[in-house]
């Protein structure tokens, strides 16, 4: 009887470590989870010519043009990341994309990690065409920490602390996966996680 409990028991701990497959990886304490790992690109996809490098922790996207489209579709959610840009970074975290094979910032919320965009009022810490920035914060040679909250409607986004939109409302997508981006210049992401709202 103890030789087939304790074969059950592993065959459940088997089970369990299998299911864990898919974008999300293992879920904190504190309600949020895990989407990259830093050791692969489990439960991601790769869409265009981008390229994408695992190691020592970090998803680093070093050539355009392209993306990382999460499997999964998130509706209302927070997520927070750490990444790391250079000045002349051309990045973003796409949300709610609506066709993961197509993302831009016309078929999903795009969250601009873009120092140098020409059209300032939607550079780094800006949701373009939906909510502007002013002062804009850079990101350029140097780790950041991003907050992102989309709730129905509603938008919210944080920089290193520091709210650069306070009140973004547009309805036009409900749902969908989330994508990051590699368009120029150097992008990595250390932490990367989200929590259902």
């Amino acid at each position: 009887m103890k030789t087939f409990l304790k074969k059950l028991a592993l065959s459940v701990v088997c089970l369990a470590a299998l299911s864990i497959g898919g974008v999300a990886i293992a879920q904190n304490s504190d309600g949020f989870t895990d989407l990259i790992d830093g050791v692969s690109l489990s439960g991601w996809n790769i869409i265009g010519s981008a390229n994408w490098v695992i190691g020592n922790g970090i998803v680093e996207g070093n050539k355009p043009n392209g993306f990382l489209v999460s499997t999964k579709t998130y509706k209302n959610f927070v997520i927070k990341a750490e990444f790391y840009a250079e000045s002349n970074t051309n990045s973003g975290i796409f949300i709610r994309c609506q066709d993961p094979n197509k993302v831009s910032q016309s078929t999903c919320y795009e969250i601009n990690i873009w120092d140098t965009r020409p059209e300032q009022a939607y550079a780094t810490g800006a949701i373009v065409d939906v909510a502007k920035v002013d002062p804009v914060p850079k990101a350029g040679g140097r780790w950041n920490t991003m907050e992102i909250i989309a709730n129905g409607p509603n938008f919210k986004v944080m920089m290193n602390g520091v709210v650069t939109v306070a009140n973004g409302q547009d309805s036009k997508y409900s749902e969908g996966p989330i994508a990051l981006q590699s368009a120029g210049g150097v992008i990595k992401f250390r932490k990367l996680q989200i929590k259902p709202l």
